[in-house]
């Protein structure tokens, strides 16, 4: 297993997720100034929301069928989770490290189709996807780092959020001989499947 644990709120940054966060709720509103202030409180609140937004968005995924590593149980900030790797303790390796005769670039692809179509169907966007956070084990695709999950029908930034992890993770394959209309066409594919476009 591998834990995951989210630096307390003196320790880690938190000036990239404004963005992410719109259209998340918060049931109190004292919380939602305290995050909004980036008041120690409110950096607290955060950490526990990103660790808590990604051990929900792993048992949503696991249980959908995408890949994504197994969620084992999360406590305060820190989340317990399947590890991706060799017995002997060696991690599968990220996307971005593989050369292209290691990859069966197809295979991989359709993969990775499926999760997100299973992501978007839903109504959810990865938010943070690029090949270094997806790992290649055995020739199966893993994808990691969920806590940024944006739903893209709460969120006024959804579409664009989906459309950059595509064409983000789209380059790698690509460069590797991917045809460039099939990075736009998962795009389409995706955008209606999260019902964003007719």
């Amino acid at each position: 297993m591998a834990a995951k644990r989210y630096r307390d709120a003196q320790h880690r940054m938190f000036h990239r997720d404004s963005g992410y966060l719109e259209g998340r709720q918060h049931k109190e509103s004292r919380t939602s100034r305290a995050m909004a202030k980036r008041t120690a409180f409110g950096k607290e609140a955060i950490a526990g929301q990103w660790a808590a937004a990604e051990f929900s968005a792993l048992c949503r995924l696991w249980s959908a069928g995408a890949a994504v590593p197994y969620p084992v149980q999360i406590t305060g900030t820190e989340i317990l989770m399947e590890f991706v790797g060799d017995e002997d303790g060696t991690a599968a390796p990220r996307l971005a490290q593989l050369r292209a005769e290691e990859a069966d670039i197809e295979d991989l692809w359709g993969q990775l189709g499926r999760s997100l179509a299973l992501l978007a169907y839903d109504g959810y966007a990865h938010g943070d996807l690029s090949a270094y956070n997806i790992l290649v084990h055995r020739g199966r695709l893993v994808i990691i780092d969920v806590p940024q999950i944006v739903d893209v029908v709460a969120n006024p930034r959804g579409l664009s959020f989906l459309e950059r992890d595509v064409r983000n993770v789209g380059a790698w394959f690509v460069s590797r001989g991917l045809p460039p209309a099939r990075v736009e066409a998962l795009v389409d594919a995706l955008a209606a499947d999260a019902r964003l476009r007719r």
